[in-house]
């Protein structure tokens, strides 16, 4: 479906979906203007779709809930398609293994929570059970992923110096900071085209170039705001996609989720509740790799108990946006 080009501009987009075509260019090996009219093209094929996304540790935009959900048989894709349509799903994939759906809730606070899970719940008639685990902190998430198609200078080269990795922040157990109503805004348009020009962002917004601009980049700065580069990772060479359920140590989850967020295939990796206090969403080249992988990798970790794997089937939602319906 792709080339080779297109996978090195994809790739490009990964480490900084804001890049400019100037720095892309000068790492895939063509002008800018191919660049750009590579990215367009799969843009328009709904392949490939960059957006703004908001750090919930840096923000007060809510608290993630991971849900893995088991639903009725043969009614798994219905239930799947009404909770995508969800407003706080960030995140929903169909899965094989000891779940058929994970599902990743954003709410603002208890009472949202509750309402979602046990009140309001799109499709609850089509499900069996569930089991939720909270998110409480981050080790690594998608916007820091590098697919490894290109140098490893790239990253350096075109990433911001403020994008650092979760578990090496100092501040990461600070208080998020609120962002300002421009801030806000900014950030809302972002969600939808990461790629907007500033100049388009404040005749949208109605708002001087200068102050979009700085708000921009105040958010990327302070690590608020992230550019995640949405693409199937089969098109990358990555055909095993999969979710890490794993209990571990309490006195060895620091030193576990270090480990495993360094390797090359996770993608997201974070700490949670309950009985998986280690989750991942990873990729492999092949689904036979998950053989060495559950061993030697899984198998490493310091104060593993037990562990759990969940394959993607298809990933309907990512970063609030549904992966067949790009705009």
């Amino acid at each position: 479906m792709i080339d080779e080009l297109d996978r090195r501009v994809i790739a490009a987009l990964q480490l900084n979906g804001r890049a400019p075509w100037s720095s892309i260019a000068r790492w895939v090996g063509a002008s800018e203007t191919t660049a750009q009219r590579r990215y367009q093209a799969l843009r328009e094929r709904r392949l490939v779709h960059v957006v703004g996304a908001l750090e919930l540790d840096r923000t007060r935009a809510g608290s993630s809930m991971l849900v893995r959900v088991h639903a009725r048989p043969g009614k798994g894709l219905e239930l799947a398609e009404l909770l995508a349509e969800c407003p706080e799903v960030r995140f929903l994939a169909v899965v094989t293994g000891t779940a058929d759906l994970i599902v990743d809730f954003v709410a603002q606070d208890n009472e949202q929570l509750m309402r979602l899970l046990f009140t309001d719940l799109p499709g609850a008639h089509l499900i069996t059970s569930t089991e939720c685990v909270a998110v409480i902190r981050t080790f690594t998430s998608a916007a820091l992923w590098d697919t490894g198609l290109l140098p490893r200078e790239a990253a350096a080269d075109l990433r911001p110096a403020s994008l650092a990795t979760p578990f090496d922040r100092e501040d990461w157990d600070q208080a998020p900071q609120a962002l300002s109503d421009l801030e806000h805004a900014v950030a809302g348009a972002l969600a939808q085209d990461g790629r907007l020009p500033v100049s388009t962002l404040a005749r949208r917004l109605e708002r001087s170039e200068s102050s979009v601009s700085r708000a921009l980049d105040r958010l990327v700065a302070r690590g608020t705001l992230h550019f995640r580069t949405l693409v199937e990772p089969a098109l990358l060479g990555y055909e095993a996609e999969f979710m890490v359920w794993l209990s571990i140590e309490p006195d060895r989850l620091d030193a576990a989720g270090r480990q495993l967020a360094r390797h090359s295939g996770t993608k997201f990796l974070a700490a949670a509740t309950g009985r998986f206090n280690l989750v991942g969403h990873m990729v492999l080249p092949r689904r036979t790799d998950l053989f060495r992988y559950t061993g030697e990798v899984i198998g490493a970790l310091p104060g593993l108990n037990a562990s759990d794997v969940t394959v993607h089937l298809a990933t309907l939602k990512g970063a609030w946006t549904r992966l067949d319906q790009f705009d």
